[in-house]
């Protein structure tokens, strides 16, 4: 099939997936009022790698076909500089907004495609060669995949790892002629309306015992027995001026069940053995998915202070504090940047020829970013203050008797109409201080982990050795007392 369009991936929504929201089981996703701004938001993805095909696209590595660069296994320097430029443009089109763009999950399996040595230790050569053979139809068939992959709390007073006899969670009750037959349930499946098919991959170890747990695998959304239950729509309509970011890109969010659904061998990579399953995400996956999350992220942060200049100069504030706020935003912005550069520009060779870019700086910013964007928001809110609130919508610019009112005491510093300043402030309220915004900010605070446990497990794979030779040097030097 090659890379689809926006109308193709629609089409494809047209399936017996049970997706709820509310009380309402949504039959028709591109229509419902919850979900049809981001569905359209989404579309506007895929035809975006046909607009920009020089970035986004190269050719299937076996068949030659058109397909996604985010689906590149790189194996070069060049590679992951071309695989950049094509997750920036997608990151650029929704200004980072959507931290579940395709391209997450494609860049992912790309991954778990290459290193599937990872995969195939310890008695799992055959859940990697399926794992092989589905990262090539997802590649081909462009299929739009969410994943599900955290255990849902219920009582953590009993600790992290999951107990055994937990029935909550998913995990494997038996097995049929076709495959095998699972349970329980798992958080969050992102884009989940949006999506073709659900992965389940590694998520926290597990405890020895636990091979019931121990599963991975990737099966369409309308696999009977799956049943998603999505939160509370962010979208604010599907009117772009009034709600410019949440019309289009509230990717929505849900709590997975998995009500005894059987999943077929072909479409199973990890089937009860706890040591790859404990395994795999520990190696290749950090260096090889940080990338384009970390391209999101500064895109997103450069356009926080692309978006807060804007909004100062728009009532010409030029105080020191506001300039040192701003200063702040384009610090964080330059900071991811040269990080990723540099974890770009030194690549490291994770066998079977494939490069990856240097894990250690993407681990730097993994426990970091996510204090800085709501920092951001923060700073947005006070650099705006009152004016965010004084927007009036698209209607009342239409009326006849308010436009004129709202033309004279509405405008701008020199000289901006009224109807750009509001705009503006629109856009900022939306990134900012919506529902949406209040849905991303948390998301961006648990994005991969919290930024706690990401900085903890930074400290335990630091290589010491450098900072401890400074500190060791004053504690060999013989004393000398004056």
């Amino acid at each position: 099939m090659a890379a689809r369009t926006g109308a193709e991936l629609l089409a494809g929504l047209n399936d017996d997936r049970e997706i709820w929201v509310g009380d309402d089981r949504v039959r028709d996703i591109a229509g419902h009022p919850a979900f049809a701004g981001a569905a359209r938001g989404l579309a506007e993805v895929f035809d975006l790698q046909h607009a920009a095909a020089d970035d986004c696209l190269f050719p299937d590595p076996e068949t030659g076909e058109p397909i996604n660069i985010s689906h590149m296994i790189p194996r070069s320097k060049a590679d992951i500089q071309r695989r950049h430029r094509g997750l920036r443009r997608i990151a650029e089109h929704t200004v980072g907004v959507m931290g579940r763009t395709p391209d997450y999950m494609n860049v992912t399996y790309a991954g778990f495609a290459g290193c599937s040595h990872e995969w195939a230790e310890h008695g799992n050569e055959e859940g990697a060669a399926r794992l092989v053979e589905y990262q090539k139809r997802l590649r081909r068939d462009d299929i739009c995949l969410t994943h599900t992959i955290i255990h849902p709390t219920t009582d953590k007073s009993k600790g992290d790892l999951p107990r055994l006899d937990n029935d909550v969670i998913l995990h494997k009750v038996g097995e049929t002629a076709n495959g095998i037959v699972v349970r329980g349930a798992r958080i969050l499946a992102t884009l989940a309306p949006f999506a073709d098919e659900l992965a389940v991959y590694p998520g926290p170890p597990l405890p020895e015992g636990a091979e019931k747990f121990a599963l991975s695998f990737c099966i369409p959304m309308a696999t009977p027995g799956l049943k998603f239950i999505c939160r509370d729509s962010c979208a604010g309509s599907l009117n772009r001026f009034d709600h410019p970011l949440s019309s289009r890109f509230d990717e929505q969010d849900a709590f997975v069940i998995f009500d005894d659904v059987e999943v077929p061998f072909e479409l199973l990579h990890i089937d009860g053995n706890v040591t790859v399953y404990n395994q795999v995400m520990a190696q290749s996956w950090n260096s090889n998915v940080m990338q384009q999350t970390m391209i999101r992220a500064w895109t997103k942060l450069e356009f926080a202070w692309g978006l807060a200049t804007a909004m100062t100069e728009a009532i010409g504030d030029t105080s020191p504090r506001t300039m040192e706020m701003l200063g702040e935003i384009w610090s964080y912005a330059t900071m991811v940047g040269a990080t990723v550069r540099a974890a770009e520009d030194h690549p490291e060779d994770w066998g079977g020829g494939v490069l990856l870019p240097q894990q250690k700086p993407f681990m730097a910013l993994r426990g970091i970013v996510p204090t800085w964007m709501p920092r951001v928001n923060e700073i947005i809110k006070l650099l705006g203050s009152h004016n965010l609130l004084a927007t009036p919508t698209w209607s009342m610019l239409q009326n006849p008797d308010l436009r004129p009112l709202v033309d004279q005491y509405l405008r701008g510093a020199d000289d901006m109409d009224a109807e750009r300043r509001i705009r503006l402030f629109r856009l900022a309220w939306d990134y900012a201080g919506t529902a949406l915004a209040s849905r991303v900010e948390l998301y961006e605070r648990f994005y991969l982990t919290s930024g706690a446990r990401n900085l903890q497990k930074a400290h335990r794979i630091a290589d010491r050795g450098s900072a401890a030779a400074l500190v060791q040097r004053f504690l060999d030097e013989p004393p000398i007392v004056a």
